[in-house]
């Protein structure tokens, strides 16, 4: 035998760590290859709540409901804000576990800050906690596509859908629906499997204009035309026949009644402290004392209040299934339903004509779950869905292989589903 030269030993010597590590950066192999792979098509209606369907004329989703499954209602992780409860439809984990717990919060050291409106921190993926649905698809080898959805702009575990947008509100969403309907339209080779589309116009204009409004009436019909022209559009591209088309809300929304707000400074010191509010809520991060001055803090707004209460972390109700986090406020000041809060006066712009942030047990906070498709009964109408049990759904549907983690029921909806043609 001959004796191998000392350079090609110490290439062998570091063969098995090269292979290694090209096993970790190339992509797990799916359980269904792309080109067998059904098209999940998920569309968020933000604020979009569980009987909005009543107060407009929405036949796209009336034809959703004859033709598939319906719930009765989505109900929210807390707190029931918009990021929290996006990162939870995608991932099936509750805030406390997928670490945005609220719109706005600071890190585990409170030495920098996560904001929706910070595009830095929103393209982080150092913030984002758990495996997001798109991240699984691409893991498993297939593409995934988002115009709109939290999380989908960042590089979680170093990954970001194959086509994705930066969040601009200007966007027209019928221009977000033909780009969707494109994507479809792309070589097997490129075309996404997964494709999320995300309209604000129900939530921002019921905000606005309250809940039955001319404005938030206009919104919703205006969101039930952009899905017809989904509806229309998939039906025209490949593999029209294996398309799932699921619309959610992140949150429902509520209006205040005729109380007067508790203004904090009228009961507290806020002299070092860190406030996000927003009026149906504030979040308490004091700098010195945390503990102390939370507890003073609680005990002086419950004796001064009877319209919510504030609690410490410790102290969310079980029902509320808030677990705990870090990244968590030293105290919740939480309004019942209808109720307000402001930090100070000035703060009143808060209390906008309706609102969400209110507890996820209020039914005003519920929203919406449809569903269509090859596997999904015709005209069910289910009992009150989770966030978290979205994705075991979409994970089944794709036929991909869950994240070890996960905090829904992965028979909630999976075990609804009629047989598997294939």
């Amino acid at each position: 035998m001959s004796e191998r030269s000392p350079r090609r030993s110490r290439w062998l010597t570091f063969l098995p760590l090269l292979l290694a590590v090209a096993a970790c950066q190339a992509p797990a192999p799916s359980a269904v290859p792309q080109r067998d792979a059904p098209v999940v098509v998920l569309v968020s209606i933000d604020g979009f709540r569980w009987d909005f369907d009543r107060l407009a004329d929405t036949p796209a989703l009336d034809r959703m409901a004859r033709t598939g499954l319906r719930a009765r209602a989505l109900q929210p992780a807390f707190p029931t804000l918009t990021f929290p409860n996006h990162y939870s439809i995608a991932t099936g984990l509750l805030p406390h576990h997928h670490g945005i717990v609220a719109n706005s919060f600071p890190d585990e050291e409170r030495s920098r800050w996560y904001r929706m409106t910070d595009r830095d921190a929103v393209q982080d993926g150092r913030w984002y906690a758990g495996e997001p649905i798109w991240v699984t698809a691409e893991k498993q080898g297939l593409r995934a596509a988002a115009y709109y959805f939290v999380g989908t702009e960042a590089d979680i575990e170093g990954i970001r859908p194959s086509h994705w947008r930066a969040f601009d509100a200007t966007v027209p969403g019928a221009v977000r629906v033909r780009q969707a309907l494109s994507w479809l339209r792309l070589p097997e080779a490129e075309r996404p499997r997964l494709v999320t589309l995300y309209f604000e116009t129900v939530d921002s204009q019921t905000h606005a204009f309250g809940v039955g409004s001319p404005e938030s009436i206009a919104a919703i019909e205006h969101v039930d035309r952009l899905l017809e022209q989904l509806q229309a559009g998939l039906a025209d591209v490949p593999d029209a026949d294996r398309i799932y088309l699921v619309v959610v809300s992140d949150h429902g929304m509520g209006g205040y009644d005729a109380d007067p707000p508790l203004v904090l400074d009228r009961v507290i010191d806020l002299a070092g402290v860190r406030i996000v509010e927003g009026g149906s809520y504030a979040f308490l991060y004091f700098d010195t004392d945390r503990e102390a001055r939370a507890r003073v803090a609680r005990d002086a707004i419950n004796a001064a209040w009877r319209c919510g209460q504030a609690l410490l972390p410790s102290e969310l109700p079980a029902a509320w299934r808030a677990g705990h986090s870090d990244r968590y406020p030293d105290l919740f000041v939480q309004p019942d339903p209808g109720c307000g809060v402001v930090s100070t006066a000035a703060q009143m712009h808060r209390l906008t004509a309706a609102d969400h942030g209110w507890p996820p047990d209020a039914p005003d906070m519920h929203g919406i779950l449809y569903i269509t498709g090859p596997r999904i009964p015709a005209g069910r109408l289910t009992g009150p869905v989770h966030v978290t049990d979205i994705q075991p759904l979409l994970i089944e549907l794709l036929g991909l292989t869950a994240p070890a983690r996960g905090d829904g029921d992965p028979d909630r909806l999976s075990s609804l589903l009629e047989p598997d043609p294939r």
